[in-house]
């Protein structure tokens, strides 16, 4: 399951459940690549706090959208990601990224204010 939010301040927050597979990674990234080609979206935080398993998918659903923000100069956090899935983040270029705080944190260290649109 996830659930996506955006910020009055064009963050993008998505909060995924569960097991993220090819499937849902291919649902969650023609979402959010529309909106972040609508040009109103500097940001995208992945809580994977209740994440218990993330395949390869899942890693370029992430780096994708990374690569859409950067014409925007776009920001992306990772939080809370699992032991395992932490290291592969590291391995993967992303270690900067992953932050271990809640969402509010994470919107404000980007520039916004959590409000639902």
């Amino acid at each position: 399951m996830t659930d996506i939010a955006i910020t009055k301040n064009g963050i993008i927050v998505v909060t995924l459940r569960g097991e993220l597979g090819n499937h849902e990674a291919n649902r969650i990234r023609t979402q959010i690549s529309s909106e972040i080609f609508s040009g109103k979206v500097h940001g995208v935080i992945w809580d994977l706090t209740h994440l218990g398993f993330m395949d390869s998918s899942g890693i370029g659903l992430i780096l994708g959208r990374m690569r859409d923000l950067a014409p925007q100069n776009g920001e992306t956090l990772i939080l809370n990601p699992s032991a395992t899935m932490e290291k592969i983040f590291q391995f993967s270029g992303l270690g900067t990224v992953v932050r271990h705080c809640n969402v509010e944190k994470a919107i404000g260290e980007i520039g916004g204010v959590l409000h639902e649109q």
